[in-house]
């Protein structure tokens, strides 16, 4: 397979051809090349934009995006999106990459699924965020030519049935702790294929929390004649 695609070249040092053969060996297919399908579009949308960013961190923060999904990178109590961003932290420790770049790949993973915030953080965070919503959700869909659409799908296929296989991914590594969806879009997810699950409401955490404030007192309004001294 060329390691260019789209015009994009896929990093190939010793570092990154290591974390292809790990998320080879870890994930399914669909991840896999999905992971790859977002580094691609990621990298577009930089190129668009005329964005400054190292490629290799960018592949590294792509890869390991969903690796939170799997079970074997998954925690009892954290976002999965955590799960992800801290194995990738682990694996760029061992290559001895410095401690900035690292924290750059943590946001891009940990953030990914959480919309109106990446954009406006360093490229690398940002460009993750954007392969992810233009392969899950097809957002920006047209900015990219027919041409790079099809070049990155020939490489890397989604197959008639991504779609729900994304979503079936998304609830299997969320199902077991459906608390830490609170807050985010996972929730979506766990509502559609967990017929059990009961969404946190964020004013009732407020209303039920352990304050005592006391009954609410009535507003009182100053008349606008009376007058003081």
């Amino acid at each position: 397979m060329s390691n260019t695609i789209a015009g994009i070249r896929i990093p190939d040092s010793a570092m990154a051809r290591a974390a292809t053969q790990l998320v080879r060996d870890t994930e399914s297919d669909l991840l896999f090349h999905h992971s790859t399908r977002v580094f691609l579009f990621g990298a577009l949308a930089g190129a668009r934009k005329g964005l400054h960013y190292n490629p290799e961190l960018l592949y590294i923060g792509a890869m390991f995006h969903d690796m939170g999904l799997v079970d074997s990178y998954s925690s009892k109590h954290d976002r999965f999106e955590v799960d992800g961003a801290n194995a990738a932290r682990d694996f760029l420790r061992g290559y001895g990459i410095a401690e900035y770049d690292i924290e750059q790949v943590w946001d891009a993973i940990a953030l990914h699924t959480t919309p109106g915030i990446p954009q406006y953080k360093k490229p690398v965070v940002a460009l993750v965020t954007a392969g992810v919503e233009m392969d899950v959700l097809g957002m920006a869909y047209d900015e990219f030519s027919e041409e790079q659409r099809s070049q990155v799908v020939q490489a890397h296929p989604r197959g008639p049935g991504f779609k729900q296989g994304i979503i079936d991914a998304f609830a299997h590594g969320t199902m077991h702790k459906p608390q830490t969806t609170f807050g985010n879009v996972k929730a979506d997810v766990l509502a559609l294929k967990d017929p059990g699950y009961k969404r946190i409401d964020f004013c009732s955490l407020i209303l039920a929390s352990s304050w005592n404030d006391g009954k609410p007192h009535a507003a009182h309004c100053q008349h606008p004649d009376h007058r003081h001294g």
